[in-house]
């Protein structure tokens, strides 16, 4: 056997062993404080222990560490930057395999916090079971799957005996779910390598790009008053109903969404950037006019769009000058105007998928006789902070992405190990094997 199949052949004979990290990661809820859930369920730092034990225990060099936001003042304004964000027990980590000679270095990159448990799950969330071929359970598509697959790749290679000439460094973050500071730091800490497979899911997909991701908040104020009343006019006193001011505004949203599905487009993606409605509360009484109306939207933006600082200044005041345009139609919003909250800021970034790092795991793919789809990723991912400092970057991971945050997530079992295979055949091609002779 050569050194890709003795490889492929270990991977094949260790399904189980594979099928069990995976288990092992979600068996540890590592979700995002951001999202309020209980501290037991907030156990980023057990899951990076368990992944720097089983890194040591294949000869890395492992570095733990904890982002500070004090620390990185230096990039307040820019991509990923949130002052204050805490990360007590909340580690990155870096485990470097060195090579032996002078091949392509190679950047294995996931987050492991995961979105809270959310409801309306028909199994348990992080008891990571199998059923049909397919392992459930929270992060099991976003990422841990994606995780547990380069992880067990670099393993299948110490395994099969196979010595890289290039540098693999394992690196996994916290905080992707709630924008990104965790990516942002471990680049900060001056990783830098010749080529990164950050491994979120992609249906075993190509994706060279992501975009940016906006969430914010509409606040639209009304004045309460009888609902079953006449209303005066609004500057005599009279009520105002902030749903139908909010009606307006959703009206200008529609309109701009249409401008937009024509001009955000890009020929890697199936869908053009919109505004998305995901939350709307308002009201206080059956009543009564309501007084306040909030609506929570998430807008998307292209690579192209950034501003100076990489992250989506540009669309957040096409936002604001809509919100602008609607108040000139209704004298109450011109002297009451929408006001805006913004929330989160996720960056995007693309590389060129004629690049060679972007041909070479096509390749891979190739080598399992799987053709290879070259497609963006309509959401946001980690991969901003690789690309901006120069790191040609893809995503590619095992799952369906329209798993991720759903009630029964799953990973099918089958995508892990073929994801496990390409990540080798990549890390064997692209970081080069030491011939005895070298």
């Amino acid at each position: 056997m050569n050194e890709k199949e003795r490889v492929l052949s270990w991977i094949d004979e260790h399904r189980d062993d594979i099928l069990t990290t995976l288990k092992e990661l979600i068996n540890i809820p590592s979700v995002n404080p951001w999202f309020g859930e209980a501290t037991e369920l907030s156990d980023e730092k057990g899951v990076q222990e368990y992944l720097a034990d089983k890194m040591k225990k294949l000869g890395a060099e492992v570095e733990q560490w904890e982002p500070n936001a004090e620390a990185l003042r230096e990039y307040e304004g820019r991509a990923g930057y949130y002052p204050g964000r805490d990360f007590t027990n909340r580690p990155n980590l870096a485990a470097t395999f060195k090579g032996e000679g002078d091949g392509n270095s190679l950047l294995l990159f996931g987050h492991i916090d995961v979105v809270k448990e959310g409801s309306n799950w028909t199994k348990p969330a992080f008891a990571a079971e199998i059923s049909d071929g397919k392992l459930y359970g929270r992060g099991a598509v976003d990422m841990k799957g994606g995780v547990a697959s380069m992880i067990s790749a670099v393993e299948a290679l110490k395994k099969a005996n196979v010595p890289l000439k290039g540098d693999v460094v394992v690196g996994t973050v916290v905080d992707e779910e709630a924008g990104g500071m965790g990516a942002l730091d471990f680049i900060a800490q001056g990783y830098r390598t010749d080529g990164c497979i950050l491994t979120e899911p992609t249906s075993l997909q190509i994706a060279p790009l992501c975009r940016g991701i906006l969430w914010g908040k509409l606040i639209i104020k009304g004045r309460a008053g009888h609902i079953e009343m006449p209303k005066a006019d609004w500057k005599d006193g009279g009520a105002v109903d902030a749903i139908e001011k909010a009606k307006l505004v959703m009206k200008g949203i529609d309109e701009l969404n249409e401008k937009w599905s024509v001009e955000k487009t890009h020929p890697l993606l199936p869908i053009p950037c919109q505004i998305y409605l995901a939350q709307i509360q308002g009201g206080e009484y059956p009543t009564a006019y309501a007084n306040r109306v909030e609506i929570t939207f998430n807008a998307q933006y292209l690579p192209s769009e950034r501003d100076a600082n990489l992250l989506g200044g540009r669309v957040k005041e096409e936002i604001e000058t809509l919100m602008k345009k609607v108040a000139e139609q209704d004298s109450w919003l011109q002297a009451n105007p929408v006001e805006i909250e913004w929330l989160i800021d996720a960056d995007c970034a693309e590389t060129d998928s004629e690049h060679p790092f972007v041909q070479q795991c096509a390749h891979s793919l190739e080598q399992l006789d799987r053709k290879p789809v070259i497609e963006g990723l309509c959401f946001h991912t980690d991969m901003g902070w690789p690309v901006n400092v120069g790191i040609p970057t893809i995503n590619f991971g095992p799952g369906d992405p329209r798993m991720a945050h759903h009630s029964d997530e799953f990973v099918p079992v089958d995508e892990v190990i073929e994801a496990t295979k390409m990540i080798a055949l990549t890390m064997i091609d692209w970081c080069k094997v030491k011939e005895e002779s070298d």
